[in-house]
């Protein structure tokens, strides 16, 4: 989705003048739950994921933030909620932030801002609607193979651990269905 269609150029010097860009190195956190998100990032470089963590410890990745999207718990940040998502970065990772506040005065001083506010939201629902359909209705194999077109490439910077559980199975699973796949 071109997000950046239709906005006059006076505006994005606007926003180009408010962002901030920041630095996560590997493993640091962009947001724990329990926070209520301050900022949108929009990844420049680098990789983080976003996930849950159930009370026993088990980590279940929801999304991966590749370079050129945006990384939020959305609905914390609009409600000025606790998140329940953890978003931690895989690797040194530079993102341009905005705050909540100049978000807020962003979307207000301009219609094309509520226009790419709609794109947005409709982007994370379209999102939101696939991926609990893939882990509803789709089998193991079928989530990996839909991660792997999903994803292209990234099978290569993540770990065996971090694809199981964004696949929801076992790393062992995981290798039974590489193995199956490589025989086939």
């Amino acid at each position: 989705m071109n997000f950046a269609a239709g906005i006059p150029q006076e505006e994005l010097d606007k926003l180009l003048k408010r962002l901030k860009s920041v630095t996560i190195k590997k493993d640091e956190y962009f947001l724990r739950a329990g926070e209520i998100p301050q900022r949108i990032g929009f990844n420049v470089s680098g990789l983080l994921r976003l996930f849950y963590i159930e009370s026993n410890g088990t980590e279940f990745i929801k999304h991966f933030c590749m370079e050129n999207t945006s990384v939020i718990s959305y609905s914390a940040f609009l409600m000025r909620e606790e998140s329940k998502l953890y978003i931690q970065a895989i690797e040194d990772t530079k993102l341009l932030t905005i705050d909540y506040e100049t978000y807020r005065e962003i979307l207000d001083s301009h219609v094309c801002w509520q226009m790419v506010a709609r794109k947005f939201a409709e982007m994370l629902y379209i999102l939101k609607e696939k991926r609990e359909y893939e882990l509803l209705i789709n089998s193991a194999l079928e989530r990996y193979l839909q991660f792997l077109e999903d994803y292209p490439n990234l099978e290569n910077r993540l770990n065996n651990y971090h694809i199981a559980s964004y696949l929801g199975i076992t790393p062992e699973s995981l290798s039974r269905i590489r193995t199956n796949l490589k025989k086939n």
